[in-house]
């Protein structure tokens, strides 16, 4: 069945809730970060094989992060003029390219490659799939935008344990096992593409009747837009510390196997997933700038206190850390797009790429940093992160109001 003729008719109302679209994309979602957090999660195995160093590893994270993060406000501007339905099963393609090439991958080079149609994928996937979830969202944008996002979370945890229990006993040729989820995906985009074409009309109306949207001074909206993209750099610093080094971190501190040290970051990623649902709803009801403020800063506490514990203190501390840090990135988003209304492509397209810009030179930067002088180090420096939480202080207060379900927006 296709969600056209189950889920949503031409005749979607406005003002409807599309939860069966929502939890597609999220499906999807899922599919297409589960394939790249597998690149992440078989470092350990690819460092071994390839003898790679640490700021080897670091840039293929950079090469994949920094090809997302530079076609995707581009994507989402030209998309935001010119609409592509089927643009999302173009890039789940370009993902399984670079899959495919991953798993046969004889050199260092091949593995940039392959990164890099990873990247690309993700480029596109990204700021149109955040616009069908905004289209879906019946007025409710932050819990849209959770669910859409917890989709990505919940693959990137899946993606370190099913590297653990299916790739990294079997090698580097059992990565193609997943082109299937590729595919699927494939299938999943292709049933959203036709439900965006037939109900484009949506964006039109939500855009004539933006009349909750925030009238600020072009100068301060330049600015809020500045101070959140330093909460990027300090959520996403930190966050590639955990995504591409815990596992070494977990391995060297405590001497754990590369299958016990995958588990803990799947427990972590897993954390991040659970945040990401409670991030937008809350910040729906609360307003996003007092979501903003609690989950950078409000996790600093924790940071500092997790190069300092036992193995036990640390499991928990990366669960209230993931849990914390994750509630963020949504209400971030909405509110950016707010801030810019009319351009929803475009907005996610910048935090989507940003984030992944910044994930990527952090990987990069603390690799460098880990080879010159340890894993222990690069969590003792990114403890102190968090603390930019502060600058939350200077976005404005808006005068969006919460959006009940079933209300026009």
């Amino acid at each position: 069945m296709s969600i056209e003729s189950t889920a949503i008719r031409p005749s979607q109302p406005e003002n409807s809730t599309a939860f069966k679209v929502l939890g597609a994309i999220s499906v999807a979602h899922m599919m297409n970060d589960m394939i790249q957090s597998i690149l992440l999660a078989i470092y350990p195995m690819l460092k071994d094989d390839f003898s790679l160093s640490f700021a080897q590893i670091g840039l293929i994270t950079l090469v994949y992060q920094i090809t997302a993060s530079l076609l995707q406000p581009l994507i989402g501007h030209y998309t935001d003029k010119h609409p592509q339905p089927y643009s999302l099963t173009i890039g789940m393609g370009s993902t399984l390219l670079g899959l495919l090439l991953l798993s046969v991958a004889p050199s260092f080079p091949f593995l940039l490659l392959a990164a890099v149609l990873v990247g690309t994928g993700s480029s596109i996937f990204h700021p149109e799939s955040s616009r069908i979830a905004r289209m879906a969202s019946g007025g409710q944008h932050g819990l849209a935008q959770s669910l859409f996002q917890v989709g990505g979370n919940v693959g990137s945890a899946l993606g370190p344990l099913f590297a653990a229990l299916i790739i990294l006993p079997r090698g580097q040729g059992s990565v193609a096992w997943f082109s299937l989820a590729a595919l699927l995906a494939m299938v999943v985009l292709l049933q959203i593409g036709r439900w965006y074409e037939r109900n484009r009309g949506l964006l039109v109306l939500r855009t004539k009747r933006s009349a909750n949207a925030i009238v600020l001074p072009r100068n301060k909206i330049i600015a809020a837009l500045a101070v959140l993209g330093v909460l990027i750099f300090s959520k996403y610093f930190y966050m590639a510390s955990m995504s591409s080094y815990l596992t070494f971190y977990l391995m060297e501190k405590f001497s754990l196997s590369i299958r016990t040290s995958q588990l803990y970051l799947f427990i972590f990623l897993a954390a991040v997933a659970v945040g990401t649902i409670a991030g937008g709803p809350i910040g729906d009801r609360i307003g996003r700038k007092r979501v903003i403020w609690a989950s950078i800063l409000g996790v600093a506490p924790f940071t500092l206190l997790l190069p300092h514990a036992n193995l036990f203190w640390t499991g928990i501390l990366i669960v209230v850390i993931g849990l914390i840090l994750a509630s963020a990135f949504s209400a971030i988003v909405v509110y950016a797009q707010e801030l810019v209304p009319g351009k929803t492509g475009m907005i996610a397209g910048l935090f989507f790429g940003f984030a992944f810009g910044m994930g990527g030179v952090g990987a990069a930067a603390l690799g460098h940093l880990a080879d010159t002088t340890s894993i222990s180090y690069v969590y003792s420096v990114c403890a102190y992160l968090p603390l930019l939480g502060i600058v939350a202080a200077l976005l404005p207060d808006t005068e969006i109001k919460p959006v009940p379900a079933g209300t026009p927006t």
